[in-house]
């Protein structure tokens, strides 16, 4: 009997493909695989491959985190700010068909097949004068599935006899591509766990080294982390602490402000000196006017002694002034006259009392706009907002929070001798974690974690999370529907030129306090004021989307997230994605 030796032969029908044919195929698809580049980059090259192996319309490569979002879409021609536009052509019902089962899915015509909703065949332009045929196998790294590799085609009379063939030949480059996956996996976690070795070394002789021009860096006991935002607030406050400058400590809630004031107190001339703290907005006016300045014997109902005021107490040192955003209008008058001439008398009394004490305010407010509402007075907010400095949000500094995490999971262990440890699964979890609530909203989620893990170490189930119990989540999911986007514009704070053009709504966007030059965010996310005091994160997305084109990835830098984090996003907010 002949060997057939062309494509042209056929087996009732069916073409035969030669056997160095198809080791030729395979051939040219592994070196695309082995080519020196990123992972993108070289699913790109298979699917560029595709044309010359299969006949083919669409041929798109999707790797596929836990949650259901696309990790990673490529497709012929893929650059990163079209990634989307190859999303557009996964008919999802059946992408979750070949996940969920591990098999592959073939359909002749789509139309006839169920496994294709009416969404599919639209996402894939089949109709009535266009038939439309489907290839789609799994992409498997060890025994799990991670990705899909797919192609449809339009159906002609050869075609539907190429289906068993092109199927066998997608299913090999599929084995080969989970192949890769799993090694450019493994590279990265290695390179990840050196430079985590490499950088523990250092620290530990004392020999790291910021690339480049930097300035010196405070180290500080009780703040953690290594982030680049970080980094760049200690190098100031290593600065402002040579000093005797009030400073104004702007920030979320939960970020740290406090450790941030014993920091530039434990660095300046005063550091053996007292530190002294208050929380303006844990008092009532006439208790917070005796806090701060003292009383004499008899001056009230309770005076039964004469007492010093914090201010005192403070004397050469350095007072620190919690909430300050929080003060009444009466009192803020009688606290500008301290601030300015650093004198005062008891309540009670009317012994001027002098002192030398350095004030470090913080506050969560949008100051600039209480000043604009006559909240808050100009003059006290010009006095305490000479030296601004920004504590970032936890978002924006992600890489600390494995270090962060580490600190308080040891001082658990501490203090309730235990050994626990985190494995693998419950990094990821905490990383892929908002936090609106800041350190520490992070600090409670890995006490309560450990608190109620029941094993040795902690991993992906024990958090509550990941069973839809996180209360922090309920809490946060609730205030975004208190705080709904309204369909008016947002009115500019007449404080802020920056904000006077709607061009800058945009940039505007991710509004946090504003600071003075020297201390602004990057470019992309320049500080500006709105009316409201805060945004919720659905118009910070879109917002983001706007600015960025509506390209997903260019957003997702922005933001300081992941292009699956932005996708998840969008889809939990319902944000329907534009077309430009």
């Amino acid at each position: 009997m002949k060997r057939p030796n062309s494509k042209s032969e056929t087996n009732n029908g069916v073409p035969i493909v030669p056997l160095h044919e198809r080791a030729l195929d395979i051939f040219e698809t592994s070196k695309a695989l082995t080519a020196p580049s990123g992972l993108e980059a070289t699913l790109a090259n298979v699917v560029d491959l595709l044309p010359s192996l299969v006949q083919v319309r669409h041929g798109i490569i999707s790797l596929w985190d836990g949650t259901g979002i696309p990790d990673m879409t490529v497709g012929a021609g893929w650059s990163e700010d079209n990634d989307e536009r190859y999303r557009k052509h996964l008919p999802r019902t059946a992408i979750d068909q070949i996940i969920t089962t591990g098999m592959a899915l073939v359909a002749e015509n789509i139309a006839l097949d169920p496994a294709f909703n009416a969404a599919d065949k639209d996402v894939l332009g089949a109709s009535d004068n266009m038939k439309v045929s489907f290839i789609g196998v799994p992409i498997h790294v060890d025994a799990n599935v991670v990705g899909t590799l797919t192609i449809d085609r339009i159906l002609d009379n050869k075609s539907g006899s190429l289906l068993d063939h092109d199927l066998r030949l997608l299913t090999i480059i599929a084995n080969l591509v989970g192949q890769t996956v799993k090694l450019h996996r493994m590279f990265a976690s290695d390179r990840e766990r050196l430079m985590a070795e490499k950088i523990g070394m250092q620290k530990q002789f004392g020999e790291l080294k910021q690339p480049g021009h930097e300035g010196k860096r405070a180290n500080v006991k009780g703040i953690v982390g290594d982030s680049p935002a970080l980094r760049g607030l200690l190098e100031k406050v290593a600065l402002v602490a040579r000093s005797n400058s009030t400073v104004l400590l702007r920030g979320e809630s939960g970020t740290g402000k406090e450790l941030v004031a014993k920091a530039v107190h434990e660095l300046s001339g005063r550091a053996k000196r007292p530190f002294i703290k208050l929380n303006c907005a844990a008092l009532p006016e006439t208790v917070l006017e005796s806090e701060l300045f003292g009383h004499e014997k008899g001056a009230f109902t309770s005076a039964f002694n004469s007492r010093k005021g914090r201010f005192e107490l403070a004397d050469k040192g350095t007072l620190f002034l919690d909430e300050i955003g929080e003060i009444s209008a009466s009192f803020q008058a009688k606290l500008l006259r301290v601030l300015q001439e650093q004198e005062f008398e008891r309540v009670g009394s009317n012994q001027t009392i002098k002192v030398d004490v350095r004030v470090i305010a913080a506050t969560n407010r949008n100051l600039e706009d209480a000043v604009a509402r006559n909240e808050f007075r100009a003059d006290l907010y010009y006095r305490i907002s000479v030296v601004p400095l920004l504590v970032p949000p936890l978002r924006e500094r992600r890489g600390d929070i494995p270090l962060l995490a580490a600190e308080f999971l040891k001082n658990f262990n501490s203090e309730n001798g235990r050994t626990m440890v985190f494995d693998a699964s419950a990094t990821e979890v905490l990383m892929n974690c908002a936090f609106p609530g800041n350190v520490r909203e992070l600090e409670n989620c890995v006490q309560r974690t450990a608190t109620l893990a029941a094993g040795a170490s902690i991993g992906r189930n024990d958090f509550d999370c990941c069973h839809g119990r996180c209360l922090s989540a309920m809490l946060w999911k609730h205030a975004s529907k208190e705080t709904a986007p309204k369909s008016e514009p947002i009115a500019p704070s007449p404080l802020n030129p920056a904000m006077r053009s709607s061009g800058d709504f945009a940039s505007a966007a991710f509004a946090a306090p504003p600071v003075d030059s020297q201390q602004a965010l990057p470019a992309p996310v320049r500080v500006a004021l709105v009316s409201d005091a805060q945004m919720t994160d659905r118009e910070r997305l879109i917002a983001a989307m706007e600015r960025s084109g509506w390209v997903q990835a260019k957003a997702a830098r922005l933001l300081g997230l992941t292009p699956r984090q932005i996708g998840y996003a969008l889809r939990k907010y319902g944000i329907e994605i534009k077309n430009l």
